[in-house]
């Protein structure tokens, strides 16, 4: 019974009610960080089709986009392919009042770099090497580093893939590359054991989270990182709506002067 409780599906109407309230706590995060000047990394990773990106649109929806980014870097260009590797991701690196949201991350060398031979033994191997000491100066320098895998198992990503093919407003997030990761999900799981036994340090730990469930699992992801922080509420400032001025004679322009948008919305 308690495994079947486990499983269950969230309600929608408690789903909806319980993001309403961890999505105003967001913003109370971001008004502390904006105030403290503290600066905040929460990198998302998981398998194509894990949930990142929608548990990513759920914790930016309400927040102010000034203040909280997201970070979704192309493939690396000719030159940036000779720097140093962690070189790129650096440069989006939070300032003091800012939290930025990697989907995915530098751990790109350590997935489908590894896995898809797009870099070579040694450069994983060094990766695996230097990422927890660039981990470590993160936190050493004072940034508040989150770290979340988004685990799903094979069924529910093939039912994800199947539902991508079929819709087409989900159809761009089905790529050559995803298809791809379905002949090597045993590849994959090997690469992402190896990866956490060599970044999963006390400093900057892996917290895992279990995506069958979407709702859960954005629930689940929202409310830990959340508990994580040592935020605190920020009471805002008091404002105060000012009275309209009275006219001084301006006078519109006429209507026909001027191009509007068709009244699409009077077709339906």
């Amino acid at each position: 019974m308690a495994d079947e409780k486990k499983t269950a599906k969230v309600p929608s109407a408690a789903y909806e009610r319980e993001l309403l309230r961890l999505q105003t706590e967001l913003v109370k995060l971001q008004e502390w960080v904006r105030t403290e000047g503290a600066r905040v990394v929460v990198v998302f990773e998981g398998r194509d089709a894990a949930g990142k990106g929608g548990t990513i649109k759920r914790v930016a929806e309400h927040l102010n986009p000034r203040v909280a980014r997201i970070v979704a870097l192309p493939k690396p260009t000719e030159r940036e392919r000779t720097q140093w590797y962690f070189q790129r991701y650096v440069e989006h690196l939070p300032a003091a009042g800012e939290i930025v949201l990697f989907d995915r991350s530098w751990y790109n060398r350590a997935g489908v770099e590894r896995v898809m031979g797009f870099c070579t033994q040694e450069e994983h191997q060094l990766f695996l090497r230097q990422c927890p000491i660039f981990e470590r100066m993160l936190v050493e320098e004072g940034v508040l580093l989150r770290k979340y895998w988004f685990s799903v198992s094979d069924a529910e990503q093939q039912k994800r893939f199947r539902r991508r093919l079929k819709d087409p407003t989900r159809r761009w997030k089905l790529s050559p590359m995803d298809l791809e990761s379905i002949t090597r999900w045993e590849a994959y799981s090997r690469a992402k054991d190896e990866m956490l036994v060599h970044t999963d340090i006390a400093e900057a730990p892996w917290f895992v989270v279990e995506s069958d469930d979407k709702r859960r699992a954005r629930l689940n992801m929202i409310a830990h990182l959340l508990s994580s922080m040592p935020y605190r509420e920020v009471p805002p400032p008091v404002l105060q709506l000012p009275d309209r001025p009275p006219s001084t004679g301006y006078v519109r322009p006429p209507r026909d002067l001027q191009t509007y948008v068709p009244d699409h919305a009077a077709s339906l």
